[in-house]
């Protein structure tokens, strides 16, 4: 491919310890811009998702921080939260996070939910409908969280697990019948939220089969990443329209 930015560029991603997904999902979407761009990887131990202390305090900073010292090692170009933590414990939660990043390894920080978000501002998205692999509970506390930033979640379809590996077991026809349902609602955009869900490719699928804006997790953390560094993101539009500039 012809370069039309610096090259070679580095992608840092943090990720949990029991993630399977978001690693050869991120290397996919890459192979367009590879060699070019790649990602390179350092995980933290998370192993459960909920509501409760034991489950939130996986998300302490000075763990991650350490996972992301790791990463700098290898001069990445940028380092990404790659979970979506904040979507229930609280977008400041993130902003924090990146900032310590920042000032820890002198390397530029993002996150999934950061990129979400941004997508949703940028898109101007108002109603949004949400697939989770979570429990309700958890679910409810990301609706209330998109209510502050004055976007209502208006259907939300959740596996009702709270193990973390078991998330990846959500086959692909599963993600995509809940996307279908939650498209009933008539949202402006469906979020997938987990970077341990496989909704990367089957949700550029069903965004294709339903006309509704698909984001993916993982594909939101990438897109993040490649707006962050000017990298042009139209060679992955294949892999949804998030990456195709006013499609969405």
């Amino acid at each position: 491919m012809q370069n039309e930015f610096p090259s070679p560029r580095r992608i840092g991603m943090l990720t949990p310890s029991s993630n399977t997904v978001l690693e050869p999902y991120t290397a996919r979407m890459l192979e367009p811009l590879f060699p070019e761009v790649t990602a390179h990887f350092a995980r933290f131990r998370v192993t459960r998702i909920a509501l409760d202390d034991s489950a939130s305090n996986q998300f302490r900073q000075e763990p991650i921080l350490a996972a992301a010292e790791l990463l700098a090692d290898a001069r990445t170009d940028i380092i990404a939260w790659n979970g979506t933590s904040a979507s229930w414990l609280g977008f400041e939660t993130d902003a924090r996070l990146c900032a310590a990043i920042e000032a820890r390894t002198g390397v530029k920080a993002t996150s999934c939910i950061l990129g979400l978000n941004r997508l949703i501002a940028e898109r101007d998205i108002r109603r949004l409908g949400i697939v989770t692999p979570y429990t309700g509970d958890v679910g409810a506390r990301i609706a209330a969280n998109y209510a502050t930033l004055g976007v209502e979640v208006v259907a939300g379809a959740h596996g009702g697990l709270s193990d973390n590996f078991s998330f990846a077991d959500i086959d692909e026809d599963r993600i995509g019948r809940m996307c279908t349902d939650v498209a009933g609602a008539a949202p402006d955009a469906i979020a997938i939220v987990c970077t341990n869900m496989r909704g990367a490719l089957v949700g550029a699928q069903v965004e294709r089969a339903l006309g509704i804006p698909i984001i993916d997790s993982v594909s939101a953390t990438l897109w993040g990443c490649l707006r962050a560094l000017e990298i042009p993101t139209a060679p992955l539009a294949g892999f949804g329209a998030l990456f195709a500039p006013a499609a969405l």
